[in-house]
């Protein structure tokens, strides 16, 4: 049977926050609270700019510095206030946070290469699985998306957590970990079905 009704849309506006120290030197800083650099800073003004147009219903962020200082940026202006979701918390890299990409893939090539073909299996030493992350933070970004029907959400999530978002909401598969790590500032539309 074709149902007539058409299906309940949200528009996602996914938002990397701007870089921090950490993405500049290729650290992964994972579930670490950072705050915005100052290229990171100049991102985020870009990125106001550019959305400045755009309608939001709402914004969220994650709990981490660099996504609520942008966050804070992007709503200016408008009469919003960001909301944080602790489960957009980024991936808990354990053992591996503040580590050099660099310097995994050279002392752990096979984990290294394992992240690369397979990312979902890839869970560092006292951490959390990627699959384990994109399951959480789905959860969460399916409640959201239920009470948004017919609204311009935006979702200001850290990478590598937020292309794993963006891999489940287009049904993708995941990315290489290794090339997703570090926030640009940049932002994605992603028209999801609530």
């Amino acid at each position: 049977m074709i149902s007539l009704r058409a299906a309940a849309r949200s528009r996602v506006i996914l938002i990397r926050p701007g870089a921090t120290s950490f993405d500049e030197q290729g650290r992964m800083k994972g579930s670490l609270d950072m705050p915005l650099c100052e290229r990171g800073r100049e991102q985020v003004q870009n990125l106001a700019e550019e959305l400045a147009g755009i309608r939001l219903d709402a914004v969220y962020h994650a709990p981490c510095g660099s996504a609520r200082e942008t966050a804070a940026v992007l709503v200016e202006g408008r009469d919003l206030r960001p909301k944080m979701i602790e489960g957009f918390r980024n991936v808990d890299h354990g053992l591996w946070h503040g580590k050099l990409i660099d310097e995994i893939r050279r002392n752990q090539p096979r984990l290294y290469r394992s992240g690369a073909e397979n990312p979902e299996m890839v869970c560092p030493p006292g951490g959390e699985s990627i699959d384990a992350a994109a399951t959480r933070v789905m959860k969460v970004i399916n409640r959201v998306l239920r009470k948004s029907r017919n609204q311009v959400v935006a979702f200001v999530i850290p990478d590598p957590l937020a292309s794993l978002v963006a891999a489940e909401l287009n049904d993708e598969a995941m990315p290489d970990i290794w090339k997703v790590e570090t926030d640009t500032g940049s932002w994605q539309l992603i028209e999801a079905d609530c």
